[in-house]
């Protein structure tokens, strides 16, 4: 896959407590130069993300983040604000203690109801593996299918753990077809990513693919070469 098709599969990311509005600005230069899927920015900044967009770049943004455990009216309001703001896609954290106790039951629920605000937007779940046993995260892959929701995604970053091959695995084999699978946090490598979406993955969230694109071209142009 060649770098230009490579990131059409990626959400430009920057999610830092630090981000300033200048910063967000350049990510969505970026998206837009590089024809990204999308930028993924905190709700705070949707409004303007949307206006430097407009039509040319999804803007995304994330829900209960980064520990999920806000209460569901709650994430109802972020939802509801962020798409009135401009926001076309939402990356929602679930409640990580319902799962850990077994109230699967209560997570779909959420997802659900969350769903419903988003209606025909896309809504991706961050399920947080590094945080999950394998059962865990076979009940959620079930979960996740059940409750409306685009995509299920790995992680949030901000837990101390990322995305793995092995949790790829696992997603594209109890997901049901429907449901496409988000590869997020320590995306560090171009061949990473790639590997990620022989796997299965249909969006990759990451902070650096762009940078080491740049690094790999003196002008900053898109490089034909195949990775």
């Amino acid at each position: 896959m060649n770098t230009e098709k490579l990131l059409r599969f990626v959400d430009h990311t920057l999610l830092s407590q630090t981000a300033t509005p200048q910063q967000i600005l350049r990510v969505c230069d970026e998206g837009i130069k590089y024809n990204t899927a999308s930028v993924c920015i905190p709700a705070c900044y949707v409004s303007l993300a949307k206006k430097r967009c407009g039509k040319r770049l999804a803007v995304c943004t994330v829900i209960g983040f980064p520990n999920g455990y806000n209460s569901s009216d709650v994430k109802r309001y972020e939802a509801q604000d962020a798409l009135q703001n401009g926001a076309d896609e939402l990356d929602m954290v679930i409640n990580i203690g319902l799962a850990k106790s077994g109230d699967f039951k209560g997570v779909q629920r959420e997802i659900s109801q969350i769903k419903d605000v988003c209606r025909d937007k896309i809504l991706k779940v961050i399920v947080e593996t590094c945080l999950l046993t394998e059962r865990e995260k076979i009940e959620l892959c079930r979960v996740v299918s059940h409750s409306g929701a685009d995509f299920i995604k790995t992680s949030t970053g901000f837990a101390g753990g990322g995305a793995t091959q092995d949790d790829i695995i696992l997603f594209k084999k109890y997901i049901e077809p429907h449901v496409k699978i988000k590869a997020a946090g320590g995306i560090s490598t171009l061949e990473d990513a790639h590997r990620f979406l022989q796997l299965g993955a249909s969006r990759l969230g990451t902070s650096k693919i762009i940078r080491l694109i740049c690094e790999r071209s003196e002008n900053h142009e898109l490089s034909d070469t195949s990775y």
